[in-house]
């Protein structure tokens, strides 16, 4: 059984924290945030020591792995300190505000070889894995156009936006990693525009709320991203995947709701919950595989580097948004 410890206890955190003390092959040892009444309220209702100082963490030898789930502009640190105490390592995304940062951070974590996954949890969506099945058994034939959706119910407080690293680091940089990973192809040219149409506040902090990336494949394959900070309807994820040969597609609402278009046929399959219930299942699916990779001694994924890909991917688009030209990305 692996003893982990979750630092930081905001929303996210909340959810991993609740879904390791409910894992059969985990112990949730302790929990950390610098709002300590919060830290004391997740490990009432898990079982978890609050900890103060988290310090004491990454001291105590009982502890194999820690999750981090603070805000983006910690990450680097903790991640560092993390590796130096030896300790196998889940970090939600991104590795660091900038690509420059998250090399530091790979750096260290590298030269102290402990196990990193990186919390791109849309990987683990059923309804995304179901997609990613029908490309790799060449449903679709070759893949031509990618089209990736992701609308937020409401803004994030003006508090998270100035310590996220900004919309495409934070929001879309999950679709940055689950195209790589659908596709098994890499970006190399991107072109973004972007604006604050939700909330003023955002494009006041440097930000945007709202922004549409376009992006060439190594393999010639087209894809547009189109992100929103809201969406008066509900939370909105979808994935469209055509083909020289067909399409395929996974639904706003569901665990595991796609659509494939192939020969003048429809085949449809999904049920439709709330969104969060789909949300919360794709983050128990990831702690699972990391829990299992430690269990197991292989490579936890996504790993480290496929973190810090999507974060220079997550660069190059903000460059191109600032300069208004499309932007290489090099292989």
């Amino acid at each position: 059984m692996v003893k982990v410890a979750v630092i930081g206890t905001g929303f996210i955190g909340s959810v991993h924290a609740r879904n390791i003390a409910r894992h059969p092959g985990a112990e949730l040892v302790a929990v950390s945030d610098v709002n300590v009444e919060l830290a004391k309220k997740i490990a009432a209702t898990t079982g978890a020591k609050a900890v103060a100082n988290v310090a004491e963490i990454f001291a105590n030898q009982d502890i194999q792995a820690v999750l981090i789930a603070t805000s983006t502009d910690t990450h680097v640190d903790y991640l560092k300190r993390a590796a130096d105490a030896g300790k196998a390592i889940y970090c939600e995304k991104p590795i660091g505000l900038d690509y420059k940062e998250a090399e530091q951070a790979v750096s260290a974590v590298r030269a102290a070889g402990v196990p990193v996954m990186l919390g791109f949890n849309r990987r683990f969506d059923a309804s995304h894995a179901a997609v990613k099945e029908a490309i790799d058994r060449g449903d679709i034939g070759k893949v031509e156009i990618v089209q990736l959706t992701s609308r937020g119910p409401k803004p994030p407080p003006i508090s998270y936006v100035k310590v996220s690293g900004g919309q495409l680091r934070d929001q879309t940089i999950h679709f940055f990693d689950l195209l790589r990973w659908l596709t098994k192809d890499e970006p190399v040219e991107v072109y973004t525009i972007g604006a604050s149409l939700v909330d003023p506040a955002i494009g006041q902090a440097g930000d945007v709320d709202t922004s549409i990336v376009s992006i060439r494949m190594a393999s010639g394959a087209l894809c547009q991203i189109d992100s929103s900070r809201r969406a008066a309807y509900g939370y909105d994820e979808r994935v469209e995947v055509f083909g020289s040969e067909g399409m395929v597609e996974s639904s706003r609402q569901s665990f595991r709701g796609f659509s494939l278009y192939k020969g003048g046929q429809i085949l449809k399959d999904g049920l439709h919950p709330g969104w969060f219930e789909r949300i919360e299942g794709s983050y128990f699916a990831a702690i699972d595989a990391f829990l299992n990779s430690l269990e197991k001694g292989t490579p936890p994924s996504p790993s480290l580097e496929d973190g810090l890909r999507a974060q220079l991917i997550a660069d190059k688009a903000t460059e191109s948004m600032r300069s208004g030209q499309a932007i290489k990305i090099a292989g």
